[in-house]
């Protein structure tokens, strides 16, 4: 059975600072776990996210929704200035695409 626990973005990464492993979730940015082994630091993290889940719960908070269950359009605006818009305009015209194909692919990158 999944629990929503489960459903959130967990990375784990080696830290040179503290000389092991740091469990990370996205969606709790202020969270983290070390660990010798990075099994280890992914069970952690997970862990603590479970309990805070349970303690926003129980205090009423609003909890988190996993970045994997949210919808997304597609569209977000950046700004850049004039010139990269103008490299970005020129490049496209140039490879016979949309602008947006251009930045899309660069983004993707």
């Amino acid at each position: 059975m999944i629990s929503e626990a489960d459903k959130y973005t967990y990375r784990v990464t080696w830290s040179e600072e503290d000389g092991e492993f740091v469990g990370l979730c996205a969606e709790f940015s202020q969270l983290s776990w070390l660990a010798t082994g990075p099994e280890e630091a992914l069970k952690g993290i997970r862990s603590v996210v479970k309990d805070c889940i349970e303690d926003m719960a129980k205090n009423g908070e609003v909890i988190p929704r996993p970045i994997a269950t949210r919808q997304y359009s597609g569209k977000f605006m950046v700004r850049i200035p004039p010139e990269v818009h103008r490299q970005l305009a020129t490049q496209a015209a140039e490879s016979g695409v949309s602008l947006n194909r251009i930045a899309s692919a660069k983004l993707a990158h």
